[in-house]
């Protein structure tokens, strides 16, 4: 690391000395960056600490009335880190571990992610600490329409496009569609991404984040002259992302066997690849509570409360539950288990020493989310595209124009790593690809 990245590294960790999940992603990334990081324009141009740190953020009080009529608050941001590219673009995010270090790190996570994607957007997150688990619908309704009555100055087509994140699916992201309008007085279509079909959405858009995950991974082994027929996947989580994976897994050939929640996990020998199932999944991501043990008593299928899903043998591990979810323990777990491929959905989902670990084994193809999780914000793009004029693709485009992202996105990451002579490093060569777009873009536009 040559000494201008470290002291951008210092004066990071002196000006948010309690922000843990941003300076983890940020340090990181210098760390992968740091053999592409020698012109001496970066240094003198200030231009890696104008790229670790957001160009703008907003926090604001959300008041929102409860079905016994009783008035609560909470706290809700926006990050808006690059623009460089184009409008900001990132997620909502609706959990009570939300605040200011998670927002920057989802934000910066964000910004590189869709800069892989080759598309003009930017990097922008957002959120409030509000928990949707127990509410009713009436009252989440409400929560989104008085968030969206803080968020719409802030937002808009060519400013900053939100789309969904934990705990804002489709049905959240139409009332708070709906209240942007009502406030706005425009049908703005593309002011927010993962839209109803009905109202300005794109197909596939919902499982376009676990699609993207398995194409990755289908490039990665088409690299080692196999495919995914008979691959048994290893999968966090069971919202969005996990579900696309599951639907797009099953299509190709492979099986997901498991499945967890805050409550545990659950393991699936038969694989959770049939439309009963798949169903299943969004009943339970609707039904507020939140747990996985539902899947087991529905199918039969073994639980295990308080587990993390690493200590299952397969062929891949898939992360694609949230950040900091697999530690060191966890990845001794999936090296014992001569795992082959660890490609992460979610942002930063391993912490640093348990990535480490794993990128040091011998053993293991590593892949990080900016590449491999990028899906869903590209299909966002194409959303955005699709409103721009007037006209939807039908799902099999969409779906095709997909799967050519994920395999640009794969070729860019390999070209990056060869060059700088980091061999099959896509963790390091996804890094190096996306901030030399962005560096460049920021260059040619001046202070």
């Amino acid at each position: 690391m040559n000494d201008y990245i470290a002291r951008v590294s210092e004066n990071l960790a002196r000006t948010y000395p309690n922000e843990e999940e941003y300076l983890q992603c940020v340090n990181s990334w210098l760390e992968m960056i740091a053999p592409a990081a020698e012109d001496p324009r970066y240094e003198k141009l200030d231009l890696i600490t104008r790229m670790v740190e957001p160009e703008r953020m907003f926090s604001f009080l959300i008041p929102w009335v409860d079905d016994r009529g009783l008035t609560h608050t909470n706290h809700g941001y926006r990050v808006q880190f690059n623009s460089a590219i184009g409008p900001y673009k990132g997620g909502l995010r609706l959990h009570p571990g939300v605040n200011p270090s998670v927002v920057k790190f989802l934000g910066f996570e964000q910004t590189y992610k869709n800069a892989l994607t080759g598309l003009p957007i930017g990097g922008a997150a957002g959120g409030a600490d509000f928990d949707p688990r127990g509410k009713s619908k009436r009252e989440i309704m409400r929560f989104c329409q008085s968030f969206m009555y803080a968020l719409y100055r802030y937002i808009g087509a060519d400013t900053d496009v939100p789309a969904g994140d934990i705990g804002v699916g489709s049905r959240e992201v139409g009332w708070l569609y709906g209240a942007y309008k009502k406030v706005t007085g425009r049908a703005e279509s593309s002011a927010l991404t993962g839209k109803g079909l009905t109202y300005g959405g794109s197909r596939i858009r919902q499982e376009a984040a676990g699609f993207g995950v398995v194409y990755f991974l289908g490039r990665m082994l088409e690299h080692q002259g196999t495919t995914l027929e008979g691959k048994r996947l290893v999968v966090s989580g069971f919202g969005n992302m996990s579900w696309g994976v599951c639907r797009k897994a099953a299509e190709l050939g492979a099986r997901v066997v498991t499945l967890s929640g805050p409550d545990g996990y659950i393991f699936d020998g038969d694989g959770v690849a049939t439309q009963e199932k798949y169903d299943f999944l969004v009943q339970m991501r609707y039904s507020g509570e939140d747990r996985v043990e539902a899947y087991a008593e529905r199918f039969g299928v073994e639980f295990y409360p308080g587990k993390k899903p690493w200590e299952v043998p397969g062929d891949a591990v898939l992360p694609c539950a949230t950040q900091n979810e697999l530690n060191v323990e966890d990845a001794v777990h999936i090296i014992a288990n001569n795992v082959r491929y660890y490609v992460e959905g979610a942002n930063m989902p391993a912490t640093a020493d348990a990535l480490k670990l794993l990128r040091l084994s011998p053993k293991i193809f590593t892949a990080g989310a900016k590449a491999s999780g990028s899906g869903g914000v590209a299909v966002s793009a194409l959303e955005m595209a699709q409103n721009a004029v007037r006209y939807s693709w039908s799902r099999r485009e969409v779906d095709e124009k997909l799967r050519g992202i994920m395999s640009a996105i794969y070729d860019a990451s390999v070209a990056a790593a060869e060059e700088y002579g980091l061999g099959y490093d896509l963790i390091a060569g996804n890094d190096i690809a996306a901030f030399k777009r962005i560096s460049e873009a920021m260059i040619a536009q001046g202070l």
